[in-house]
């Protein structure tokens, strides 16, 4: 089992680029064991299995950094869950400061107890992303927000660009059919002072599957009022 996550990390990182440091292997083989021991308990993924694990999630994260630059840079993963994309990256560059968000405790449990386990350090936030946004100690003060959630674009716009200081990006993890979506957020990263800057396609080494990185630029301050709550977004999108 553990031969698996390791073969697949080396090829897969070879295959995008990516050096990982020499505790990375420990690391992954750790999180693989650690969630298939107890991500069923909080109805984490319903992906199982050494070779999914390793490329639909470990590998899926670890493409970002293909994305942009994420040595010593201040991130917060929203909706964090069971820790995708935040800590696979976290463990590939350790210099990130990372924050890892999530509205149910039992998650953010889990997420404890795994970065305790890796000896990895990373800050921990259960709330509401719509919520957590308007605290003025980390509103619109994050590098890179990350958001690898089935929402909608245009939602997502709304509960990750308020977390993104001036000058940082919101990156939504997202399918190669996006098109529309993007198209029907356009509106809403406008209104919360952000800019569609680009988006990066890559395919996840071992397997025929395409993802797509959209990544959009804060270009000024967010409107003291947004987010709403998660109802009116839901409702209402901007």
């Amino acid at each position: 089992m553990f031969d698996v996550i390791t073969s697949i990390m080396a090829h897969g990182a070879k295959a995008l680029n990516i050096e990982l440091p020499p505790e990375a292997e420990a690391a992954f083989e750790m999180y693989y064991d650690f969630l298939e021991k107890h991500g069923q308990l909080v109805n984490l993924t319903a992906i199982s299995g050494a070779k999914d694990v390793a490329r639909l999630h470990f590998l899926d994260s670890l493409a970002l950094l293909n994305v942009t630059e994420f040595n010593h840079k201040s991130v917060i993963d929203i909706g964090s869950g069971a820790g995708f994309p935040g800590v696979p990256l976290l463990i590939a560059k350790p210099s990130i400061n990372l924050t890892l968000l999530d509205a149910t405790g039992k998650r953010i449990n889990f997420l404890t107890a795994l970065c305790e386990l890796l000896g990895i350090k990373a800050t921990f936030i259960k709330a509401r992303a719509e919520e957590a946004a308007h605290m003025p100690d980390i509103r619109e003060s994050y590098d890179i927000v990350l958001s690898r959630a089935v929402a909608p674009l245009n939602i997502l716009c709304e509960l990750c660009i308020p977390f993104v200081r001036i000058g940082g990006l919101s990156i939504a993890m997202k399918s190669v059919d996006s098109a529309e979506e993007v198209d029907e957020a356009r509106s809403a990263i406008n209104i919360l002072g952000a800019e569609l800057l680009s988006h990066a396609d890559y395919t996840i080494p071992g397997t025929e599957t395409t993802h797509r990185a959209i990544v959009i630029r804060k270009a000024s301050n967010t409107k003291s009022e947004l987010p709403r709550r998660y109802a009116k977004i839901k409702k209402s999108p901007l």
